[in-house]
């Protein structure tokens, strides 16, 4: 007898199967609202800011990373190339992102990607009992601990996003 596998994106099927508590935020997207992805999202579900992360995909020495730091500021390369001992840090182009983890831009979610990579949360996860993060879809967010978080992404934890 086969299992069925559990429904929604890699992101929440990768949660249900962990059994890992978390909570599914969904909200009508916009693109024309003038926001980024990740404000839009603390706006539409009413939540403060600061708890809201974004998951963006950066090229470290020639290698993939993903990066998870708040909305409210921007991803500090310098700071996330010395977290992982490198040289240099960019930001990986959109279809290289898209292509290593299966999601689209501004769906990126740091779990249930399509291959492995490292993963760096801002430290900054851990001042709050909950945060939000992609689910993989636009339009759609999941609020879980910082601590499941860092556990089922096999995340390092640094300062590596700037207000």
């Amino acid at each position: 007898m086969r299992r069925r596998a559990p429904a929604g994106t890699p992101a929440l099927r990768a949660l249900q199967q962990a059994g890992v508590e978390h909570t599914v935020r969904e909200y009508t997207h916009d693109p024309g609202n003038g926001l980024s992805y990740g404000l839009e999202a603390a706006q539409a579900l009413g939540v403060d800011p600061a708890r809201v992360f974004k998951t963006l995909v950066a090229e470290v020495d020639g290698a993939l990373v993903v990066a998870v730091v708040p909305v409210t500021g921007e991803l500090d390369l310098k700071a996330l190339a010395a977290a992982l001992g490198a040289k240099r840090a960019g930001l990986a182009e959109p279809a290289a992102a898209e292509r290593a983890t299966g999601y689209v831009v501004g769906g990126i979610s740091p779990l249930g990607r399509r291959r492995p990579l490292p993963v760096v949360v801002d430290e900054t996860a851990l001042d709050h009992g909950t945060v939000l993060v992609s689910a993989g879809r636009r339009g759609t967010d999941v609020e879980l601990s910082p601590r499941d978080l860092l556990a089922l992404t096999g995340a390092t934890t640094a300062r590596v996003g700037r207000p």
